[in-house]
């Protein structure tokens, strides 16, 4: 689906960079509590200034269906990323019955490692079967341990063990890692992990949610040429 995501952009101008670094995919983010959050305007500015081939990614956690596929047309995005907790009694819920009902769309389904590996995860992507749908990705991202605010759930630059990463089991869909990544180490944490495609948000900005363009720049050629683009 990507190869290079740049997540959380707030701005259009910050959109053109990305796309010119060379991101095959942007994120824009709806998590309340997020210092990257928009509302449907300045959404709909960002994804205008990003072209047709360039994957347009709305981030959400515990977001309705009906709220998601609302934000999709007033928008235009292309994908949505369900990035609440998998299951329990949080705010922040992403159940596994969300990919059916998203009516076709393409779904990123943030994951992450807990004390034992992907099983809540392969337990989610089981039911979501079941339910009709599966996601088309894995992100496997750091944190957001029970009870993690929604706004807490990424972005926050807190990294993934890449070598355990490496040493679980596939989930039966294609990994991107997220989660402290930046142009420093995008390339190791591919050559670790062996993951097919990276997401960073904070590793790439100057402020919370101003991404900075050497930065993107550096980051994309370093994860393009570590995953042999």
């Amino acid at each position: 689906m990507f190869h290079v995501k740049i997540c959380g952009v707030t701005d259009p101008d910050d959109a053109r960079l990305a796309v010119a670094a060379g991101a095959d995919a942007i994120g824009i983010n709806f998590v309340p509590g997020s210092p990257r959050r928009l509302d449907a305007s300045a959404a709909r500015a960002v994804v205008a200034a990003i072209p047709a081939h360039v994957l347009k990614v709305g981030v959400f956690a515990g977001a309705s269906p009906a709220d998601m596929l609302r934000l999709v047309r007033e928008t235009g995005l292309d994908a949505v990323q369900l990035h609440g907790h998998l299951f329990g009694p949080a705010d922040a819920v992403d159940p596994p019955e969300a990919c059916a009902a998203l009516d076709g769309l393409r779904v990123i389904r943030a994951v992450r490692l807990q004390a034992d590996g992907f099983e809540a995860a392969r337990r989610w992507f089981a039911e979501a079967v079941r339910c009709g749908a599966a996601p088309a990705v894995a992100l496997v991202d750091a944190g957001g341990g029970p009870g993690t605010a929604a706004g807490r759930l990424g972005g926050t630059g807190e990294r993934v063990d890449w070598q355990a990463l490496a040493r679980e089991k596939p989930l039966g869909v294609p990994l991107a890692l997220a989660g402290g990544l930046g142009p420093e180490n995008v390339a190791e944490a591919i050559r670790v992990s062996g993951v097919a495609a990276v997401d960073t948000a904070s590793g790439v900005e100057r402020a919370a949610g101003r991404k900075d363009a050497e930065k993107m720049r550096a980051f994309v050629a370093a994860a393009r040429r570590a995953l042999g683009l």
